[in-house]
């Protein structure tokens, strides 16, 4: 065995997991979306497992709120960029591998030169936006993309578009969710998580990364499994064996307009704007910027409240919520004039503790 391979040595004790296989994940470039719940643990066995180069996309900052099941990043880390953290502490813990930080918002203008210096996608995120866009930005550059989401005690991966002898191809996010209605599906700042499920989900999905590269094992492709850390059941569903969708360009209709926090500051200073915050009461009476306060899902119900003439700045914590909101109002109210803070809280404030 290669000297430098030593920390591989049990997995390479595994029956047909030899010096080869090791190889090829050495030579396996993979990029992970997200540096959150599911992107932290899934990045560190990935890193453990000797994947030779490893990209983290994530344009967010640490926030308090956080730590409880991003366990990549620490109280000293509040309001630094997840993406550079994390690849800080992952060259750590394994020195002969690559890790490359994209401190980027994935839109789609980048997505598809960004994906395209890797092998394998692995979808970390935590809006349906962008499972949409990672999802059809897979198919048409034809790599492989590892799905994982949580909510509460409910954990769900799959494994979307590899390529089936026969030429055709496994299916995709959009053959299982056709269309979803994410103003109507809190996510976990508002409805919650476990953080122990966000572990179990991303390990998973590391092990089909794992299981791509290696050739080795059953792939969750064209099956959903989906796992309760409640009462600890899981079942796998069987999807199908060949997509139904056609996607041949990326869609960018649904994509929030943004500004960023040094133009909301012109722009308040000039009377020109007004902030709406979209966070949780509680969010909101431990630290906000001022302006209107509506939770994301009561802001439906108070359209009267916005009006033309005026541009509205929504915020929250990272820019996730708000640009939901952005999204809304272009459905319900497109008169009305409205933009996402960029990088949300953590980037008016820097190190501000969310």
């Amino acid at each position: 065995m290669r000297e430098d391979w030593l920390r591989y040595s049990c997995q390479m004790a595994l029956p047909g997991f030899d010096e080869r296989v090791q190889g090829l994940l050495q030579a396996a470039r993979v990029l992970i979306i997200g540096a959150g719940g599911l992107g932290c643990p899934a990045a560190q066995y990935l890193t453990a497992s000797g994947v030779g180069t490893i990209g983290i996309a994530d344009y967010d900052v640490v926030s308090e709120s956080n730590l409880h099941r991003q366990i990549l990043y620490d109280q000293s880390d509040i309001g630094l960029s997840k993406a550079s953290t994390a690849c800080h502490r992952l060259q750590k813990q394994n020195p002969g591998i690559k890790l490359i930080a994209h401190q980027v918002k994935i839109t789609s203008l980048n997505i598809i030169q960004l994906v395209n210096n890797y092998d394998i996608i692995v979808d970390c995120t935590d809006n349906f936006d962008a499972r949409y866009l990672i999802n059809d930005a897979g198919v048409i550059t034809g790599k492989p993309v590892i799905y994982g989401a949580i909510y509460q005690f409910e954990g769900q991966v799959a494994v979307w578009n590899v390529a089936n002898e026969d030429g055709t191809w496994s299916p995709n996010y959009r053959d299982v969710f056709p269309q979803v209605n994410a103003a109507q599906v809190p996510n976990c700042s508002v409805g919650g998580v476990i953080p122990t499920l966000a572990g179990i989900i991303g390990c998973i999905q590391a092990n089909e990364v794992i299981k791509i590269i290696t050739g080795t094992g059953d792939l969750l492709a064209g099956k959903l499994l989906t796992f309760d850390a409640y009462s600890m059941q899981s079942r796998v569903i069987k999807i199908g064996l060949t997509t139904k969708t056609i996607i041949k360009e990326l869609n960018t209709t649904n994509e929030a307009l943004t500004i960023t926090a040094d133009e909301a500051r012109k722009g308040l200073a000039s009377g020109n704007i007004v902030l709406v915050d979209v966070r949780t009461d509680q969010e909101h009476d431990e630290i906000n910027i001022g302006g209107l306060h509506f939770e994301l899902d009561e802001i439906a119900d108070n359209l009267g409240e916005f009006s033309e003439g005026k541009t509205y700045v929504f915020y929250c914590s990272s820019g996730k919520r708000s640009a939901e909101a952005v999204k809304l109002m272009l459905d319900k109210a497109p008169n009305i004039t409205a933009l996402s803070l960029e990088g949300g809280l953590g980037k008016w404030k820097p190190g501000v503790k969310l």
